[in-house]
C-alpha cells in the first residue's frame, strides 16, 4: 500500500468496453500511467467522475484487485453503494487491494435525513472493520448531503479520518476549516472552482475530475497558489474556468472523458447518448480544445 499524501488527486474516468457493462482494464492501466507520468499526487477510482453507479460490485472488485498495484501514486477507491452490505463488501476488497483510503457517500438515490446519514457511517465503520482511512464523500448534487453537524461529530470523534467536500458551498467548507483548527483530519476539496478561487489554508488536497484530462493545469495551479504567485495563479484559474465552462455543457463526466480522448486515451463510449444540441456542442469543443491545450500547457510550464 502507498500511503496517502497531500496534493492534487485526479478523479479518473472509467474506460468502458463497447456494447458491454465492463471496465476496460487495459485502457485504465494506460490512463493510470498517463496520470502518474505527469506528476499527479494520487488517483481516485470509481468516484462520480468514474461513474461507479454503472458497474456491478464484482466488476468494481475486479478492478480494485489490480489498480493500486499498477499505480506509482496512492489510489483512493470509492466504495459508495445504495446499501450497506454492498458498501462493506467493496470496502473490504479495497482494503485488501492496497488502496490508500476509501471514499463513501451516503447511500445514493433515496433521500436520507441527518440521523440516517450518521447511522450509515457508524454502521459502515463497525461492519467493514478496515485498517485504512475512511473519507466521507459529500456529494449533494447526486445523493443525500452530509449535514455539517454530522460531519463535524464523526470527524471530531475520529469515526472517519477525513472528508472530500464536492458541494462547492463555501459556508460548508468554512465550517470544516474551523473544525480542523481543533481536530486533525484530512480536508479535501472536491470542487475545482472553489479550490482555484480560495485554496484556503487548512486544505490537505484536491480531488479533481478536471485533473483526469488536464493534470498539468491543476498541478501548476496548486503550485502557483501555494507559492503565492498571484499572476500565474490568475492566468491558470482563467484557463481552468474556460475548461469548466465547456465541460459543464455536457452531462457529468462526458466533457472530461472527451478531453482525455483528445489526449490519446481510448476510453470507449459514454454511458448515454447525447442530444442533438449536445452533439453539435461537442463538435465545437473538439475544435476548441487543441489550441486551448497548447496555450494552457505553455502557461503551466512558466508557472
Amino acid at each position: 500500500m502507498v500511503a496517502l499524501r497531500d496534493g492534487v488527486y485526479a478523479a479518473a474516468v472509467t474506460p468502458r468496453r463497447q456494447s458491454l457493462q465492463d471496465i476496460n482494464l487495459g485502457v485504465l492501466w494506460g490512463l493510470i500511467d498517463f496520470l502518474n507520468d505527469r506528476g499527479i499526487n494520487g488517483i481516485v477510482l470509481m468516484g462520480a467522475t468514474g461513474e461507479f453507479v454503472h458497474y456491478s460490485n464484482s466488476e468494481r472488485m475486479r478492478m480494485m484487485g489490480l489498480a493500486p498495484r499498477r499505480s506509482r501514486t496512492p489510489v483512493i477507491l470509492n466504495v459508495s453503494h445504495s446499501n450497506l452490505d454492498g458498501a462493506v463488501e467493496l470496502a473490504q476488497a479495497a482494503a485488501a487491494s492496497g488502496a490508500a483510503a476509501v471514499l463513501l457517500t451516503p447511500p445514493h438515490f433515496y433521500v436520507y435525513d441527518a440521523e440516517s446519514v450518521r447511522a450509515w457511517y457508524l454502521r459502515f465503520v463497525e461492519e467493514s472493520d478496515i485498517d485504512i482511512p475512511v473519507l466521507m464523500y459529500n456529494l449533494p448534487q447526486f445523493c443525500s448531503g452530509i449535514p455539517l453537524g454530522v460531519a463535524a461529530e464523526l470527524l471530531a470523534q475520529n469515526v472517519v479520518q477525513g472528508i472530500k467536500d464536492s458541494s462547492g458551498n463555501w459556508e460548508y467548507m468554512q465550517g470544516l476549516l474551523r473544525l480542523r483548527e481543533e481536530h486533525d483530519f484530512r480536508l479535501i476539496a472536491g470542487n475545482d472552482r472553489l479550490f482555484a478561487a480560495a485554496r484556503p489554508p487548512g486544505l490537505t488536497g484536491l480531488i479533481s475530475g478536471c485533473a483526469c484530462a488536464v493534470p498539468e493545469l491543476l498541478l501548476a495551479l496548486d503550485r502557483a497558489l501555494g507559492s503565492a504567485n498571484a499572476e500565474a495563479a490568475a492566468i491558470l484559474e482563467r484557463h481552468l474556468n474556460e475548461f469548466i465552462d465547456w465541460i459543464e455543457r455536457f452531462p457529468v463526466p462526458v466533457g472530461i472523458r472527451e478531453a482525455a480522448i483528445l489526449r490519446g486515451q481510448k476510453l470507449g463510449p459514454s454511458a448515454a447518448p447525447l442530444s442533438v444540441a449536445q452533439q453539435s456542442a461537442m463538435l465545437e469543443f473538439r475544435e476548441w480544445f487543441p489550441a486551448w491545450l497548447k496555450v494552457m500547457l505553455a502557461d503551466c510550464g512558466r508557472a
